[in-house]
This record gives structure tokens, sequence and C-alpha cells, in this order.
């Protein structure tokens, strides 16, 4: 059952009529708990709350799959925006993106001028800026796009996920440019033939490169709200003498809030993945996929109303 729930909202995720309906109506049905706002002004505010409380923040200004050069070019003008708003507010906060959003599948003209605005705008700002990984069927172009911009600016990194057959090669060839690297399990719905169907694959797999991109000397960022992947890797740094400045923890906005904090006064640094903005109905989907407890709590919202 619970596999068909996470099935029937990944295809939901992808359904265009129903993205144009959620811009239309707006934060309603529970997305307010995991988006910030459809505005840099209501996203900075939650950034500076959760700075207060001593969480760090990655900003993504949401949207996927634009397929028209004007469209790219406004969201990348958005991301541009979001980076000015950190520098200026003095933000602990960096910017993740996606490829389709900056007009991966528009043209490498589209996608490698607007990655080049938006690095710039990032290295005048100070903020640190990391590709998200999209799909199976992008993950090779999109660490491509990495790599050949990654020569020419070190405030870049990007995302491996642990469900992949492909993973543990794509880190040893990334190892050349000793990356500032996310790991995740995953989130998309994938065939079995590139990825793992298994949990306990995914999860060894998770552990394998968590330990691969440490030992590396690589700055690691550990994306999960799972407690066995956080004590491993806890117990993996003591064991290692490896410094807390060499790794954090992840978590998205509006998930396990108080374990985010537990963390900090554990003297880990801990960012949260906080998104903003009117596309946010795929991410939304996704969220709901990734756990039934979140459905649970949509469906409370919802009969509140």
């Amino acid at each position: 059952m619970e596999q068909a729930m996470r099935d029937f909202f990944l295809f939901l995720s992808k359904n265009k009529a129903a993205t144009k309906m959620a811009k239309k109506y707006g934060l309603r049905f529970g997305a307010s708990r995991f988006v910030a706002g459809e505005t840099i002004e209501l996203a900075t505010a939650v950034i500076k709350n959760l700075n207060k409380q001593g969480l760090c923040v990655t900003i993504d200004y949401l949207g996927e799959f634009v397929d028209n050069v004007a469209e790219a070019n406004e969201m990348a003008d958005n991301a541009i925006i979001a980076i000015k708003a950190i520098g200026k507010e003095k933000l602990d906060s960096q910017l993740s993106l996606k490829m389709t959003s900056m007009g991966m599948d528009i043209s490498d003209e589209t996608i490698m001028s607007n990655m080049r605005r938006i690095l710039d705008a990032g290295k005048e700002n100070n903020v640190f800026v990391t590709i998200d990984m999209e799909d199976y069927a992008r993950c090779q172009k999109t660490l491509d796009i990495f790599k050949e911009l990654r020569k020419e600016y070190d405030n870049l990194g990007t995302v491996i996920q642990s469900y992949l057959y492909r993973t543990v090669g794509d880190m040893e060839d990334l190892n050349q440019y000793h990356p500032n690297l996310r790991l995740v399990k995953g989130a998309y719905k994938e065939s079995p033939e590139v990825a793992f169907p298994d949990k306990k694959d995914v999860d060894d797999n998770y552990k394998k490169i968590i330990k691969m991109h440490l030992l590396n000397g690589n700055y690691t960022a550990i994306a999960s709200h799972d407690d066995a992947m956080i004590e491993y890797t806890k117990q993996l740094v003591k064991e290692y003498n490896i410094p807390n400045d060499q790794f954090e923890f992840q978590m998205l906005y509006g998930i396990r809030t108080e374990r985010q904090l537990e963390l900090v006064k554990e003297g880990y640094k801990m960012r949260v993945y906080v998104p903003y903005g009117t596309d946010w109905y795929g991410y939304f989907m996704r969220r709901l996929a990734e756990r039934p407890a979140n459905v649970a709590f949509v469906l409370k919202g919802m009969l509140k109303k």
C-alpha cells in the first residue's frame, strides 16, 4: 500500500495540468508546511528565523522542466535575486537549483549562460551554489555541466543519489575535483534497471558513499532524515577522527524540526533546505511520496478548513 501511494504521488508530481492549477490557487492543503512562501521576502524571513536558531540554510526558488528560453532566463534572474538578498541581509544561506529550471532541456547555450550568471553573482556575494540532481535521464548531463563549470568556479557543488547503480563510479570520477557533495538516497521513481529497488541496498550504498567521500577528504553533506544514517555518520567521523568542519547534516524545511535543533545542540552543522516560489507543486508531491506521515498531516489540515 505504501509503495502504491508513493508511486501515485510521484505520478502526480509530473502532471502539468495539476501544476498549473497549483500555481493558480497558491500554497494550500498543507504545502506551506514544506514551502517557505511564494516570494523572496517571505523566504528571507524564514531564513532569518532559522539562522537565529543556529540552523544554516540552502534556499531553492522552485521550478523544473522549463521548456522555453524566456522562462529559463526568468528562473535564473530569480536565483540571482535570491543570491543578492542573501548577501544584502548577510544570511547564513546557500543556493540550490535544478538544471531543468535553468534551460538544460532547451540548449547548452541557455543552461551554461544562465549558470555562469548565477555563479558570478554567487562569487560577488559569497554564496555557494549546489546543482540539484533530478531524474536518471538527466543524471549524466547534470554531472557534465557540473564538471565543466567546476573548472571555472569553486563556489559550486552537486548532489549524488545512492539509489542509482552508477553512483560509486560517479563518485570515483568526481573525486579529481575535490567536490562538495550533498549525498541523498533519491526521491524520483526509477526503473530497477538503473536503481536499486530494495531499501536495504539503497541504505547500504548510502553508507558506502558517505564513508568513501569523507575518507577522500572531501566536504560531505549527509542529507537524510534517517536516524540510522545520522548515527552511522557520527560513529564514522569519531572512528576516523574526521573534523566537524568537513561535513554537515541536511534536512528539509518542515520535516523533523526538533531533530534538526537537537543536532545543532550536539555541536553539528545542520543545514535546512528551504524552497519557495509559485512552482511548488512537484516538490510538494515528492514530499508526500516520501513519507505517509506527510500525507496524514495534509489530510488533517484539510479537515480543519
